[in-house]
């Protein structure tokens, strides 16, 4: 339905004051009732509109924002969840963009105590949405620097004015170079912690830097729960690690799948083996007993739904389509970050 001018008219007004004569570009994202809660993270349900620089840009995507909330992405998680749509509300948070050198996201307790961050060059979609595995900065539950994991960082994404979100490759020397310094990592642990005292309990947070230092952008509720025993018997077999989801142990039959039109060979009970750890497979994670991607790292969206169901999830595991035979018997750890697979 179109917008009615008592709702449009105070919008542009509050859109002309945030963005100021300069017309600053801005970032439109949800933020439902329900988003975001204990157990409903939302995370990839709903689409963030990046580099935003025009009334008209503004308005279409705001109400964007608003009718997401019955797509059936949306209907299906939160069914999912037990949610009815027509108890919640659609809210839109518009935030002016960070124009980031680097970008990605935190957790503030691991299950080893401590904590971790992950980073990327550029805006942190490519790690949201599984494009790219991200470095990894492991920290003490105090906040120092313990282990950097450099990641395939192998595009970015920028914005820029009168241009829609642009990718590009990442030169070869920075292909593998850390993100972030000893110093960086260290304050987002610190902001973590801050993070942590206000909401009142562990946080999942997305953060950007630009020119002027670390923003943080969100943060969430983070699902944690015992690390499971795993199963001795498996230590024996080969094995590759990757950047854990934080939770459970499972095992199964893996379902090595190369694009998502073939979503539909997953059974009940399968390991879900795949390349891009992307947002359609959201859809399938209710009936597998893990996953297992080549990109992706423990703050991707499908990480953080994974968390919520308890599903072990391993993500960043070079050459896994490859490696792990279709139809096998394979053990996902998704605490310590390893796959292992019988052999055929």
């Amino acid at each position: 339905a179109p917008m009615i001018d008592e709702i449009k008219q105070p919008l542009i007004q509050a859109y002309r004051e945030l963005t100021g004569e300069d017309g600053m570009l801005v970032a439109v994202r949800s933020s439902s009732l329900m988003e975001d809660t204990e157990g409903s993270s939302f995370a990839g349900q709903f689409q963030t509109y990046l580099g935003i620089e025009n009334e008209k840009d503004f308005l279409t995507t705001v109400h964007a924002c608003w009718g997401a909330l019955w797509s059936s992405r949306a209907l299906r998680y939160m069914e999912n969840k037990s949610i009815k749509a027509i108890d919640t509300a659609m809210s839109v948070l518009v935030q002016p963009l960070v124009q980031a050198i680097a970008s990605g996201g935190g957790i503030s307790q691991t299950a080893d105590g401590g904590m971790s961050v992950t980073a990327t060059w550029g805006l942190g979609e490519s790690i949201a949405q599984g494009e790219v595995v991200p470095d990894r900065y492991d920290l003490s539950e105090d906040g120092r620097l313990l282990d950097i994991q450099t990641g395939r960082k192998s595009h970015t994404i920028n914005c820029a004015h009168h241009a829609a979100p642009t990718t590009k490759a990442v030169a070869d020397d920075q292909v593998s170079e850390p993100c972030l310094s000893k110093a960086q990592a260290q304050e987002l642990g610190a902001m973590m912690k801050v993070a942590e005292n206000l909401r009142g309990g562990p946080v999942e947070i997305e953060w950007a830097m630009d020119e002027d230092g670390i923003k943080m952008l969100q943060a969430r509720p983070l699902h944690t729960e015992p690390a499971p025993m795993p199963d001795q018997k498996w230590e024996r077999y080969p094995g590759i690690k990757g950047q854990a989801a934080g939770v459970g142990w499972g095992t199964g039959r893996a379902c090595v799948i190369n694009c998502e039109c073939e979503l539909g060979r997953v059974a009940p009970g399968d390991v879900l083996v795949t390349k891009v750890a992307g947002p359609a497979i959201s859809q399938v994670l209710p009936k597998v007993a893990g996953v297992v991607a080549e990109l992706g790292g423990s703050t991707t969206h499908l990480a953080s739904l994974a968390r919520e169901r308890s599903i072990p999830m391993v993500l960043g595991v070079l050459d896994a389509t490859n490696k792990i035979p279709d139809g096998g018997q394979v053990a996902v750890d998704g605490v310590a970050g390893i796959v292992r697979w019988i052999p055929g």
